[in-house]
């Protein structure tokens, strides 16, 4: 049943609010406020550097938010994704999910030394992910949250958990809430974040079974609308131009807003991990409708779920360290 008015109006209220859900359990303490002393302008800086890039690319901002997710699917939110490969490190960034697909390591590097000029040895390439992903969010027309802060680098990565931990485009429903619940993530999260789906792109190849062979019968996915199934079809062909890429939200593909849920109800969601929104739980089918429906209950949940997600088993204390170079660990004993 939907949620009563008063209960919707309530949350709208506090949608554009910054919000802070600080994490005391998931190995360590978090908090919004662990670098004013140590180096006070550090968001600002993120920010500053983040804003010129999306001016020269809107389609970073979705990229940085992808990264973030990406990286905290695999060991936690450690920066692991942007540790290039070395003598004892196999990059990540050779995994199925995120080969010719991960970007936006250039732009985290602009951040970091601009940060390392500022305040050396001091914020961590984890933290600086997590602020990126909500500043991208927030220049996409999105909401703003309060990002708890004090995460520390890995010193090692993991290409195995990168290829199992993240959910696919082709995954089944079951199997993307198994790995969001992996993550302590529940049900609500899964539909809440899946809405950032509402800036950026796809390639041909994450989505061209739906358009020739949904179901190895050589057919097409009868839940996908058919005209636009034949648009799709006329840039993604049955083989060939696998990189070319779409938009996950046609309507608005750069602005933040919740018309990918508008898009799913009206049988436009681009993934298959998309439309088995509507299709495969009653559940997460109401949530989508909720969210179609109201923009503030939508932008709510999702500061709420990034917060929750961006507390994914940390590094914090004397664990892991902070790295001078996002893309490689402190140690002199590690071969670049």
């Amino acid at each position: 049943m939907a949620q009563p008015l008063s209960f919707l109006l309530a949350l709208s209220l506090l949608a554009f609010v910054p919000l802070c859900f600080c994490d005391k359990t998931l190995g360590g303490y978090l908090y919004p406020q662990f670098y004013d002393h140590s180096c006070p302008r550090a968001t600002e800086i993120v920010k500053s550097v983040l804003a010129k890039a999306v001016a020269r690319e809107a389609r970073m901002a979705a990229s940085l938010l992808r990264l973030h997710f990406h990286d905290c699917f695999v060991q936690g939110c450690d920066a692991s994704i942007l540790l290039d490969s070395s003598k004892n490190i196999i990059t990540e960034k050779r995994s199925v999910p995120n080969q010719n697909s991960a970007r936006g390591f250039e732009v985290i590097d602009e951040i970091k030394s601009a940060l390392e000029k500022e305040c050396p040895n001091t914020v961590s390439c984890a933290d600086i992910m997590a602020l990126a992903a909500r500043d991208s969010t927030v220049l996409s027309g999105g909401p703003n949250w309060e990002v708890p802060l004090g995460r520390r680098d890995s010193k090692g990565a993991s290409l195995s958990g990168s290829n199992n931990n993240i959910p696919a485009p082709n995954n089944t429903f079951q199997t993307i809430l198994t790995k969001f619940k992996r993550q302590k993530l529940n049900i609500v999260d899964l539909v809440a974040l899946s809405g950032s789906h509402t800036i950026g792109n796809a390639r041909c190849t994450s989505f061209r079974q739906r358009l020739y062979n949904q179901s190895g019968n050589g057919l097409a996915d009868f839940t996908l609308d058919q005209k636009y199934a034949a648009q799709l079809r006329t840039r993604c062909p049955r083989s060939g131009g696998d990189q070319t890429l779409f938009f996950l939200d046609f309507v608005s593909p750069t602005k933040f807003d919740n018309s990918y849920f508008k898009n799913l109800l009206a049988s436009k969601g681009l993934l298959n991990s998309d439309e088995i929104l509507i299709t495969k739980s009653q559940v997460t089918k109401q949530l989508v409708q909720q969210y179609a429906e109201n923009t503030e209950l939508f932008f709510e949940q999702f500061a709420k779920s990034m917060v929750k997600m961006g507390n994914i088993s940390p590094l914090t204390g004397s664990r892991g360290e902070i790295r001078k170079r996002c893309r490689k660990i402190n140690s002199i004993n590690q071969n670049a």
